[in-house]
C-alpha cells in the first residue's frame, strides 16, 4: 500500500463523520446511515450491498469512495448469461497466433528448433493474459471494485463471486493463483429486479438506498450545479418528489434531477412553469408513456 493511499484512507476513515465528510468533498453526500455503512464495509473488509430504486445513488457511491481513497475504480457491469470468464480473465487468441507464426518462422530460417513445451508455455505468459474486472481489482493495490446491478446475473455466477469475495484469490490453470496483497473494496449494487440469494449477502453489509428527501436534494443540486438559483432548486427538488409519487415506468433518479435543472439553466429559466417543464421534460423523463401523463398533468405538478 503506498504512503499516499494510506494516509488519506487513514483519515477519511477515521470515523463515520470523517467518512462522511470526505464523501460531501467530492460531490457526494451521504446521511449518517450510508456513511456509517461505508465506513464500516471498509474498516471490517466486508463488501457493502447497495439495494435501491435506479438513480439513488449506488453506482455513485463507489465512485465517490475511489477518489476518497485515491483508488482506481473497477467496474463490473452485470447482465444476462455473464460468466466468469467476462469477469475475470481470457487470452489474446490473435497475439498467441501472431507469437507462434514468429517462432514457426524463426525455426523455418535456420533458427533454433522448436521445443513444445517451451513454445506452450510461452503462449501462456502474463503479456498474453487479458484481465477482466475481477482479476484487474486483485492485482491492482489500491482499488474499488464495483458489481453494478447483480440481479442481471444468474445464480451460478453469483456462487463464483461468492467464492472470489471470499477468498479474494482466483486460479489461473496456466499461470497458478493470484492473490489480492491488499483486497479491493468492494461495492455491488442492486436494482431488485430479482432476489439475490441469501449467501451472497451474508457475505456483505447491507444498505438500502432511497430517493433524498426534498432539502437533501435541494441540496445535492446545489453541491453539483454550482450557480443553480435557490428557486429554481427548490422547484425541481418538489416536482422530482411528485413525480416519483405518480405510476410511472421509470421515476426520475438524481441523475435526472441534475439533468433538468442544468437544461432549464442553459434555456435561460430562472424558475420552473409550466411552459418550461413542458419544453424540458425530456431531461427529465425517457418514456413517452410517461411523458405524455405528466404533461396532462403539469398544471398540478406545477402546484406548490
Amino acid at each position: 500500500m503506498n504512503d499516499r493511499y494510506q494516509s488519506g484512507a487513514e483519515a477519511a476513515t477515521d470515523s463515520p463523520a470523517a467518512l462522511a465528510a470526505a464523501l460531501r468533498a467530492t460531490g457526494y453526500l451521504a446521511d449518517e446511515g450510508l456513511a456509517t455503512a461505508a465506513f464500516l464495509a471498509i474498516r471490517m473488509n466486508r463488501p457493502l450491498f447497495c439495494e435501491g430504486e435506479p438513480g439513488t445513488g449506488k453506482t455513485a457511491l463507489a465512485q465517490a469512495l475511489a477518489q476518497v481513497l485515491d483508488a482506481e475504480l473497477i467496474r463490473l457491469q452485470c447482465h444476462d448469461g455473464i460468466d466468469a470468464t467476462q469477469a475475470l480473465y481470457d487470452w489474446d487468441f490473435p497475439r498467441q497466433l501472431l507469437h507462434l507464426r514468429a517462432l514457426e518462422a524463426t525455426a523455418a530460417a535456420g533458427g533454433p528448433p522448436m521445443d513444445v513445451h517451451a513454445v506452450e508455455a510461452s503462449l501462456y505468459d502474463d503479456r498474453f493474459l487479458l484481465a477482466r474486472p475481477i482479476l484487474r481489482a486483485l492485482q491492482h493495490s489500491p482499488s474499488v471494485l464495483l458489481v453494478d446491478e447483480i440481479d442481471r446475473a444468474d445464480d451460478e455466477f453469483e456462487a463464483f463471486l461468492l467464492e472470489v469475495l471470499t477468498e479474494h484469490a482466483v486460479s489461473i490453470p496456466e499461470l497458478g493463483e493470484v492473490r489480492a496483497s491488499t483486497p479491493p473494496i468492494v461495492v455491488l449494487t442492486s436494482n431488485r429486479t430479482r432476489e439475490v440469494h441469501d449467501a451472497l449477502k451474508r457475505r456483505c453489509l447491507y444498505l438500502w438506498l432511497d430517493h433524498p428527501g426534498v432539502e437533501r436534494e435541494i441540496e445535492i443540486l446545489h453541491s453539483r450545479i454550482p450557480g443553480v438559483p435557490q428557486r429554481l432548486a427548490k422547484e425541481v427538488a418538489v416536482a422530482a418528489q411528485k413525480l416519483r409519487t405518480m405510476d410511472l415506468l421509470k421515476p426520475p433518479g438524481v441523475a435526472e434531477s441534475l439533468d433538468w435543472a442544468r437544461a432549464l439553466m442553459l434555456i435561460g429559466a430562472s424558475h420552473l412553469d409550466v411552459d418550461t417543464a413542458a419544453r424540458t421534460l425530456g431531461a427529465m423523463l425517457k418514456y413517452r408513456e410517461d411523458a405524455d401523463r405528466v404533461r396532462n398533468r403539469l398544471d398540478v405538478l406545477m402546484a406548490s
